[in-house]
């Protein structure tokens, strides 16, 4: 049994006088001044890739104490979306008496690529400290983060609507 010879697209469409033909270029078309700058001005959803984007902070919460010396204590935990996609969760504590409202590289207990990870993360450590308050007498309830309230703030922020 003879095989017939395998036909390939490409010798079919070889020298057809349409694909031969280049495009020319359109009116209102540039080239960028610069080597990666793109032509089409800063509106572009090319801005908007991983990499690009730029930090911030979605949810936190914030628990009033006492630390061992009596003295009161704030407790701030946060949920942050870092460069690059990376979901963090931070604490700290009293923030407040800090120069700068920047957190501190020790402040992050937990990074990751997913957020429900870092849902997880944040109200294991809210938990956490929020058990000790209780040990320590205080009774304040908090709400422990939810998926629901960094989605709009999430889509806001990534198609840069406020």
């Amino acid at each position: 049994m003879e095989r017939a010879p395998a036909v390939v697209l490409a010798d079919h469409v070889r020298g057809h006088p349409l694909l031969l033909c280049r495009p020319s270029a359109e009116k209102g078309e540039e080239a960028a001044e610069e080597p990666g700058e793109a032509p089409h001005g800063r509106d572009c959803i090319l801005l908007l890739l991983p990499g690009k984007q730029q930090a911030g902070r979605f949810v936190e919460r914030v628990l009033e104490g006492f630390d061992d010396a009596g003295a009161r204590e704030r407790i701030v935990i946060w949920i942050e979306r870092k460069e690059g996609g990376l979901w963090a969760v931070g604490r700290a504590v009293n923030p407040q008496h800090r120069p700068s409202d920047e957190p501190r590289p020790g402040d992050y207990v937990f990074e990751s690529y997913e957020l429900q990870d870092a849902l997880d993360s944040a109200n294991e450590t809210l938990e956490d400290d929020a058990s000790v308050s209780e040990r320590d007498g205080r009774t304040a309830s908090v709400r422990p983060f939810k998926r629901a309230e960094i989605l709009g703030p999430l889509e806001r922020w990534f198609f840069g609507r406020r």
